[in-house]
């Protein structure tokens, strides 16, 4: 495939609402939210999201190249793996023996990883009211036959949001939880003050997961309905991304590594100024060379779509970004795996009847890339893109309503 050596620039903007009905509707199915009178049922509509089942799927592989997936049927997170890639599986192991309501979109997907023979697994429980949630851990250390009663990692017990986690697990089983937390906002309101959006969070394992430190702030006035990205540096620090609320409106992105020497860090300038959160978070990944690779949805009148950009400072300053995807076809939720000097991207298009993966690939770190070639297509509903390796090999994780979970081998007409 010829090899794009300049961004591609989009000829439209995507309207905020396309996206957010598109996505919550299964990305494409619904279009636009059409304009209603009527006014919104809040608990109502809340209980009917709890309720609806999730094709949110987590993955992952072990150190043998076993597949690990973590799945929400009804009000329990079932654990189960696969030596063949998928075609078989295990009899599924119950993570939450006592009934849970789960978040589960896009946005919200379990997460799973597992290091040295030990399953750690985190999600967001669902609330009574409206935009709530707790952030839960739990982990298995038999191999996946049995997960230890979750425990509730965020240490502020009112029912507001605490949502949107990403975990990271290092060689010595250090678990690091970040999300994104209401507290302050709540704190402000009791007050009759303002606040902006959410605060991010983070709260970390030295006993391998068995008990979390106290939570700490990483930031304040973050995009409340984005989800946040985690990566291991190579130094065993966990980077994390997410979408951060400048000035105003101004709604790019930051990063910070959690070694307590780093401070947060602008990581996207397309100044995009909207008073509402887009469910659109980014995607982070770092291979062993250290070098920080991120992708993420704007919407800036002149710079809108898909970017992507890379660091070889350890997020110090970040290359000139890639604009990517088809401004005609709805792209979304882009997500990036590097494997060194081999970086690939996904992301979700729309056509007006079927949404489909596309996907491209570098070979020299990101600095040129392949055409874009499509991986996979659904007509109905489906998950979002998760990219996942073993053995120097990369897959696209995707579970839709009407073909079930798939993991497609990104081969030679992808590299």
């Amino acid at each position: 495939m010829n090899k794009l050596t300049v961004a591609l620039f989009f000829a439209a903007a995507l309207a905020v609402g396309q996206v957010a009905a598109a996505d919550h509707a299964g990305h494409g199915k619904s279009g636009a939210a059409a304009p209603s009178a009527a006014p919104v049922d809040r608990e109502k509509k809340w209980k009917e999201s709890l309720a609806k089942p999730s094709l949110a799927v987590g993955a992952t592989f072990d150190e043998n190249g076993r597949l690990w997936l973590a799945a929400i049927r009804g009000q329990h997170i079932y654990v189960s793996y696969s030596d063949d890639r998928g075609v078989t599986r295990s009899v599924p192991v119950k993570v939450n023996a006592e009934p849970e309501y789960f978040l589960g979109d896009g946005e919200n997907r379990p997460k799973i990883i597992v290091r040295k023979g030990v399953i750690y697994v985190s999600y967001t429980q669902g609330l009574a009211k409206p935009m709530s949630g707790d952030i839960r851990f739990s982990r298995s250390t038999d191999g996946g036959k049995s997960f230890s009663a979750p425990i509730t990692v965020n240490d502020n017990r009112e029912i507001i949001s605490h949502r949107f986690d990403s975990m990271a697990v290092n060689d010595k089983g250090h678990v690091y939880i970040a999300w994104l937390d209401k507290r302050d906002q709540s704190a402000a309101d009791k007050k009759g003050e303002k606040y902006t959006g959410s605060a991010i969070y983070y709260a970390m394992s030295d006993d391998g997961g068995a008990s979390f430190r106290r939570n700490v702030k990483i930031a304040d006035h973050v995009c409340e309905c984005c989800r946040t990205a985690s990566a291991l540096d190579a130094d065993g620090y966990p980077v994390v991304v997410w979408r951060h609320v400048y000035d105003t409106n101004i709604r790019d992105h930051a990063l910070v590594k959690l070694d307590g020497k780093m401070t947060p860090v602008r990581l996207s300038h397309e100044n995009w100024n909207v008073a509402g959160c887009p469910h659109h978070g980014p995607s982070l990944s770092i291979a062993a060379d250290s070098i920080y690779h991120a992708t993420w949805f704007n919407n800036a009148p002149e710079r809108h779509g898909l970017f992507y950009a890379h660091s070889t400072d350890q997020g110090k300053t970040f290359s000139a970004p890639l604009n990517f995807g088809n401004p005609e076809a709805q792209p979304a939720h882009p997500y990036v795996l590097s494997l060194g000097s081999r970086v690939y991207l996904v992301w979700k298009e729309f056509d007006g009847e079927n949404t489909a993966i596309l996907g491209m690939n570098s070979s020299d770190g990101g600095k040129s890339w392949s055409a874009p070639g499509k991986l996979a297509s659904t007509s109905d509903v489906s998950d979002w893109p998760l990219l996942i390796s073993a053995n120097n090999q990369v897959y696209l994780s995707w579970n839709t309503k009407n073909e079930g979970y798939r993991l497609i081998e990104m081969g030679e007409e992808n590299k």
